[in-house]
């Protein structure tokens, strides 16, 4: 992709998806974090519709740390992989109350250490929760970024990195919600609707197709 493409590119989706924001519901950074834990392989709608009681429950870290994890299974059962998710959250909330005095730590090196949180829940946690420049690469952003060409990386860590190199920092966490919400209502990915695309203009995965 050139950069006069990669400019088009990002102006496009920027224009497209201007309003869309994180489908999570949250509100604060705890909140975000179990969401977030809960969303891998589950929809953000599933979540949002476990997580409003289980936050009434649970309001806080210490709350949840003082669980087993069979007590948690229950409050999040029809989301997919519940009891390794319970799991997870229970010992994160240990860990949470044990070195940061119950607080979410605002680092990408102190999430990445909490059970069930990699760098793509990091990341959204640091970007829409604490309001720093980050890039989430879920599958949505894996497969757009490099059907676009923002992107040509064979895993998510390097997609991360190439997209930090070709998106402008100020422009990270925004460009991360376009990518998201273009794969769910355009870039599907067993159908993507080429056709009708407000980038088929500069989208290296149509003007490949094109040239084939």
């Amino acid at each position: 992709m050139t950069e006069e493409a990669r400019q088009q590119c990002l102006a496009i989706l920027e224009r497209e998806h201007f309003d869309d924001i994180c489908a999570l519901e949250f509100g604060n950074p705890f909140q975000l974090l179990i969401a977030t834990i809960l969303s891998a392989q589950t929809t953000d709608v599933q979540v949002n519709k476990v997580t409003p009681a289980l936050f009434a429950k649970f309001a806080d870290a210490a709350s949840l740390a003082a669980l087993d994890p069979e007590q948690l299974e229950p409050y999040i059962r029809s989301i997919g992989f519940f009891r390794t998710k319970a799991r997870n959250i229970v010992l994160a909330c240990r860990a949470l109350q044990q070195q940061y005095g119950g607080q979410v730590p605002d680092t990408l090196e102190q999430l990445i250490k909490l059970p069930g949180v990699g760098r793509k829940t990091a990341n959204v946690v640091l970007s829409n929760a604490f309001g720093q420049d980050a890039i989430a690469v879920d599958t949505h952003v894996f497969r757009v970024s490099n059907r676009l060409g923002l992107a040509r990386a064979k895993n998510v860590a390097d997609t991360e990195v190439q997209l930090q190199t070709n998106i402008p920092q100020e422009k990270w966490s925004r460009a991360h919600h376009w990518l998201i919400w273009h794969g769910r209502r355009v870039c599907d990915a067993r159908k993507p609707a080429c056709d009708t695309c407000a980038l088929r203009g500069c989208c290296d995965y149509i003007l490949n197709q094109r040239v084939s």
